[in-house]
């Protein structure tokens, strides 16, 4: 949301809805500031940041406020794994909400994840598109079963979908390019893809590789670049 908060009498309160894909509308585009309006827009929106503007003009000098609006972030989990489990605490906790993908009924069971938001006993290539994968989406692939794997991250990779992860070793993850790379994924596509997945925490538990999942998702919220997330930070003296 656009809106002029500051300038002349008439023109208070002109706003303008801009969504970061699709046709934005509303007063303020009907003036000469249109052009500069969406284009600091876009820019807030992909720092995921309001803030304000000021645009010289006939009429005088206006002040622009830009509300940026987050839906709330959603983890996609793909396989009914023990892992799964862990990663739903974790995501809940950090204010996701969770999908649990997997046709495979007896482990996507309302006993073993009583916990989850929304349990999906279907295909990846008929769950995702109903979920919708937007820039607010995660998903992890965790089943190590190509028949479930390959079809989620034929998906997820060439979408909007923020961050692409799955879980296997270093072989098992050049299988899975080659198998990609055969389906017709560019290297472009396949370089979003987080494998192996998650920060390097020394984990070897189902609940230790889920937070090194969870924490790798956090840095790349906080557009952190994966050179900077094996960084150390200097700890903050008390």
């Amino acid at each position: 949301m656009a809106v002029i908060v500051r300038g002349p009498d008439e023109l208070l309160g002109t706003r303008a809805v801009i969504p970061f894909e699709g046709e934005a509308q509303g007063p303020l585009l009907e003036t000469a500031w249109r052009d500069r309006v969406l284009q600091d827009a876009r820019e807030l929106m992909q720092e995921r940041t309001s803030g304000t503007r000021r645009y010289p003009g006939e009429q005088g000098e206006i002040e622009l406020f830009f509300d940026v609006h987050r839906s709330a972030p959603r983890l996609v989990i793909v396989g009914a794994v023990h892992i799964a489990i862990d990663l739903i605490q974790f995501a809940r906790l950090l204010g996701f909400r969770t999908y649990l993908v997997d046709p495979r009924t007896a482990f996507a069971t309302p006993e073993r994840f009583p916990h989850v938001d929304h349990m999906m006993a279907r295909w990846p290539d008929e769950a995702l598109p109903e979920i919708g994968l937007t820039r607010e989406t995660h998903v992890v692939v965790v089943t190590h079963d190509p028949k479930l794997d390959d079809p989620a991250l034929l998906l997820a990779l060439p979408s909007p979908a923020l961050y692409v992860g799955a879980l296997g070793s270093p072989k098992t993850h050049a299988k899975r390019v080659e198998r990609l790379q055969a389906e017709g994924l560019t290297p472009e596509q396949i370089a979003r893809l987080h494998a192996p997945i998650g920060l390097d925490i020394g984990g070897s538990t189902p609940a230790e590789i889920a937070l090194s999942i969870m924490a790798e998702i956090v840095a790349v919220r906080n557009r952190l670049s994966r050179a900077d997330q094996h960084t150390p930070v200097a700890a903050t003296p008390p």
